[in-house]
Formats: structure tokens, C-alpha cells, sequence
């Protein structure tokens, strides 16, 4: 566990352990949960396919492409226990692949139609 006071900035930094330096790493999605195993009911997304959700978040340079580097202010689920989980994941590229996934960014998903 690491322990943060609400509203305190906490910085997150997640490293792929490669030797090939032509790889890059791109945050999809982040989601804090009250519980450990439940990351769909009751969560919060901080970004989620590639879009920024939650307004504290920000990216930190990292000289490394291998590297992610950002931050988000802590919070407490409202009637819930203290313990905030956190479940990301990410991607993992080739550099300069222009039609990666690493380089589209924030993909907004299209609601499907209903059908009758």
C-alpha cells in the first residue's frame, strides 16, 4: 500500500523492461475502484482510451520512451472504505509506427445503435 492524504498529488511512473529501445509505452486506460477485484461497478476512470477523464490528471517528461510518467490528485470514495485501488493498463509499441496505438491518442468509441 502506499499511503496519500486526499487532494495530495500522487505520481505514478510505469517502465518497461526491454532491451530493444525502439518500444514505447502509451497509457489506454486508468480506473480507480473502492475494491480490489471490481473495476466496472462503482469505479472511476482517470483516462480511458487514451482520453483524459479526471481534470487533476497530467503527464511529467520522461527522457525515455520505455517510460510513462504522470500524476493525479488522491481521492476517497463517497461511503466506502479509505483504500482506493488503481488498475491501468497499458500498451506497449513499436517507435514511430505512425499507425500504432501509441499515436492515435484519445479514441472516442461511437455508441452503437440500438436495434428495435
Amino acid at each position: 500500500p502506499y499511503y496519500v492524504s486526499i487532494n495530495q498529488n500522487l505520481y505514478l511512473e510505469a517502465s518497461l523492461h526491454s532491451s530493444d529501445p525502439l518500444l514505447e509505452l502509451f497509457l489506454d486506460t486508468c480506473v480507480a475502484s473502492p475494491a480490489r477485484h471490481n473495476f466496472t461497478t462503482g469505479s472511476y476512470a482517470i483516462v480511458k482510451n487514451g482520453c483524459i477523464k479526471d481534470p487533476t490528471y497530467s503527464t511529467y517528461y520522461s527522457p525515455y520512451r520505455h517510460t510513462l510518467r504522470f500524476k493525479f490528485n488522491a481521492f476517497q470514495f463517497i461511503q466506502s472504505s479509505p483504500e482506493v485501488y488503481l488498475q491501468c493498463e497499458l500498451v506497449v509499441c513499436r517507435a514511430y509506427d505512425y499507425s500504432s496505438r501509441c499515436h492515435q491518442g484519445c479514441v472516442r468509441r461511437s455508441k452503437r445503435e440500438a436495434s428495435s
